[in-house]
């Protein structure tokens, strides 16, 4: 019973002129590339707004849009970007649903053993045999069950809308059918009414073929490395003989392969071990196919298709490696690169490096994956598709980009490594355009008419932050496959493998403007868009961090209670319990928090920082350490990436990172507007015309004259050495770039059409 789908249905599909990739080759395609498959969808409007769908070569799932008109065993073409939704390859939103109607041939459901349940089998029809439920009672809607086959468990996933909610879970041996599904790091079998879930009955007969102890379904490939011999077991899972007719080879290299599998019996419920030998009679891949035939009829032969080495123990090299490698996709936070195949290549490894051309190479034998190290580079993609997304990009990048083609697997591939294709694109950086066309910070109506242009937008709920923030932007590659995220406040780098989640993470999302200091708090339940805003929330360590910072205000820690990292617990300068994040992250969470604050003041209220906090914390946020935050770290490419992102899904900006000297036409302590902007926000400033900030400075000063235009400057340091001399200038605002300065104080003379005006630089 273990089919693949006919063939017939690739000419049924064909018949009709569409689609433009098979499924296979599409589920290889980039993230966020648009595809368009064809294939038929095997499960209508009882599992939602999805359709999983397969054509003769894989499976895929389509989501949302038109796709909740297709119903079950329709022939459609669909098309929309790639996206992975907690381990779940989707098409998702879909953009374009083309119907052809009723299949002519439905999809036959591949019989699969648990062990074979894998990413090459998810969104097909499956069915699994001879299980049993490890729980009793009634279904419930939207629940996860489990079965047993004896040894392993399966996830079995119940949809509110299917007729199985309320009726009594099966007690015994059961058959379920179902498309493969995937949450996180488990697959499940999604059952699509009453008539996927039967009573199991024993077939009469039922071959399958296992190699070394593991089953290898019918039409499979398999590789064998270098191996002499292998073992092959032929199982009989009917209640009567088995009856085994013998075996052929065919395939280019047919007679490298052998094997003592004899025609006879196999009685019911039982096996028979036979070798399968292999001498190679040459270098390089060597291929062969065994037809194993029986009275076993849907399955009869059984081919398996092998793949080995030769005496030089490595894969064939390939001929040419591939061409013209192009990024028709670029922006501040992504993008997305694609290449003509290679000639004689199985499969394809990209380089990426950030700064500078790579120098490194692939080495044969190798087996490399996702974010390991090669040279002075890192693997971005590896695989069989002619695309790919580097994860991890930030703005105004120059990054670098080798394509190699290669041949074999698991320690015996062969890279062709002259004439690699190679590029180089440049990230884009912040596009504000026209967002702010019209905005004046002498208005008195500043801050409201500021609310006005960041508040409208499209509202991201706050499940989403892990499909949004967490797996399309925050999640980058490290080595041996796995992936890592950063705390935002402590620096932690977690590494984890298979599709982020929360709980194995043991992540949170923070709210740096936190729930309870909102007005309209709580705004969870329902969800408003204030709660769930992208913008104000970062991935954090949830019982180190989150826990930690609590509901407190944000500031410089002085008396340490606690730290995790770089993230610091205790009591500020004046007593005040306070968290303070690391020095890196001070000026992204200073401008989530002001953004939050502007864009939401006057919904249900004034939405200035909260003095005081509640009646257990009497103090409030301090408004000058997260202006003093926002100053000292401006933002940097990745900020830049994270907004530009965020603008991508919300549709709004935050206006803090695109122009900085915002911040100086606002008091936080009562969303009150500022006429005289810097001069009377900053704390360092004195009461003169002519502001510099921050002070203490890292990497950049500003200078601002709101009386007169400043004409030049000179810095020189206490030793009386000049060290800067600018004149010929006309401005009223400038940057001083002081990352090049030593540590240490400085005297700054700033000339004005006013006079002169002198202020004391530290730099850190």
């Amino acid at each position: 019973m273990k089919k693949v789908i006919m063939s017939i249905m690739t000419i049924a599909i064909s018949a009709f002129g569409f689609g433009q990739a098979n499924i296979e080759d599409a589920r290889n395609f980039a993230l966020g590339q648009t595809v368009t498959v064809s294939g038929i969808a095997t499960n209508g409007s009882e599992l939602g707004p999805i359709r999983y769908m397969q054509d003769n070569t894989a499976g895929i799932a389509a989501y949302g849009g038109p796709i909740g008109g297709v119903n079950r065993y329709d022939s459609i073409t669909v098309t929309g970007p790639l996206i992975e939704f907690s381990g779940l390859l989707e098409i998702s939103t879909v953009t374009n649903v083309v119907n052809h109607g009723p299949a002519v041939i439905q999809p036959v459901p591949l019989e699969l053993p648990f062990s074979a349940i894998d990413e090459s089998k998810e969104s097909q029809l499956a069915r699994v045999i001879n299980v049993t439920f490890n729980q009793t009672g009634n279904f419930a809607g939207n629940t996860t069950y489990t079965v047993s086959d004896g040894s392993t468990n399966l996830d079995v996933r119940v949809n509110t809308g299917t007729n199985m909610v309320g009726t009594p879970i099966p007690v015994g041996p059961v058959t379920i059918t179902g498309p493969i599904g995937q949450f996180n790091a488990n697959y499940q079998i999604v059952p699509r009414d009453l008539n996927d879930i039967v009573a199991y009955v024993a077939p009469a007969f039922e071959i399958n073929v296992k190699i070394d102890g593991v089953t290898v379904l019918h039409n499979s490939n398999y590789f064998m490395g270098n191996s002499p011999t292998l073992n092959i077991t032929i199982e009989n899972q009917g209640v009567s003989d088995l009856v085994i007719s013998g075996h052929t080879f065919s395939g280019v290299n047919l007679g490298d392969f052998s094997t003592d599998i004899v025609a006879g019996n196999i009685g019911a419920l039982s096996d028979a071990d036979y070798t399968l030998t292999y001498t190679p009679g040459g270098t390089g891949s060597r291929f062969g196919t065994i037809e194993i035939g029986s009275n076993d009829a849907d399955e009869n032969p059984y081919i398996i298709n092998f793949e080995a080495v030769g005496t030089d123990n490595i894969a064939t090299e390939p001929t040419a490696n591939p061409t013209s490698l192009t990024f028709p996709s670029v922006e501040a936070y992504t993008l997305s690169g694609e290449y003509n195949a290679g000639t004689g290549a199985s499969s394809y490894l990209v380089l990426w490096k950030n700064g500078s051309a790579i120098t490194g190479a692939p080495v044969d034998g190798t087996t490399y994956q996702r974010g390991d190290v090669v040279g002075d580079a890192k693997v971005a993609y590896v695989g069989s598709g002619t695309s790919f997304t580097p994860r991890g990009i930030i703005a105004d990048q120059d990054y670098y980009f080798e394509v190699y083609a290669f041949n074999g697997t698991n320690g015996f591939e062969n890279y062709l490594t002259t004439a690699p294709a190679s590029e180089m694109v440049t990230s884009l950086g912040k596009n504000s355009g026209s967002y702010y066309a019209g905005l004046s910070t002498a208005a008195p109506t500043f801050i409201s008419d500021l609310t006005a242009i960041i508040n409208p937008h499209t509202m991201i709920t706050y499940f989403m932050y892990k499909q949004t923030m967490m797996q399309e932007f925050e999640v980058k590659d490290t080595t041996a496959g796995q992936s890592y995220v950063t705390c935002a406040y402590s620096g932690e780098r977690k590494v984890f493998s298979g599709p982020f989640d929360w709980t194995p993470t043991n992540y949170s999302r923070e709210h740096v403007f936190a729930h309870s200091w909102m007005p309209t708090n709580p705004a969870n339940s329902p969800e408003r868009p204030e709660y769930t805003d992208q913008f104000n929330l970062f991935p954090v360590n949830f019982p180190s961090v989150n826990a930690v910072r609590s509901n407190y205000p944000l500031g410089e820690v002085v008396t340490v209670t606690s730290s995790f990292l770089g993230g610091t617990y205790g009591q500020n300068a004046n007593g005040q319990t306070v968290y303070e994040p690391r020095d890196e992250m001070k000026g992204d969470i200073a401008r989530a928090m002001m953004y939050e604050a502007v864009s939401y003041n006057g919904t249900s209220g004034i939405w200035a920082f909260p003095n005081p906090i509640s009646f257990i914390i009497q103090y409030g946020q301090d408004q000058e350490v997260i202006k003093n935050w926002h100053f000292a770290d401006l933002p940097d490419a990745y900020e830049i990436a994270r907004n530009e992102y965020i603008y991508n899904l919300q549709g709004n900006r935050n206006p803090f990172i695109d122009s900085t000297d915002l911040v100086c036409f606002i008091d936080f302590s009562n969303m009150s507007h500022i006429s005289g902007g810097c001069l009377a926000a900053i704390n360092e400033l004195t009461n003169e015309n002519v502001a510099l900030y921050p002070n203490p400075a890292k990497d950049e000063v500003q200078i601002r004259s709101t009386d007169g235009t400043i004409t030049g400057y000179t810095i020189v340091d206490l030793q009386g050495r000049e060290v800067a001399n600018v004149n010929s200038l006309n401005a009223a605002y400038l940057t001083v770039d002081v990352d090049q300065f030593n540590a240490g104080s400085y005297i700054v003379n700033i000339q004005t059409t006013k006079g002169i005006a002198q202020r004391k630089l530290i730099v850190n």
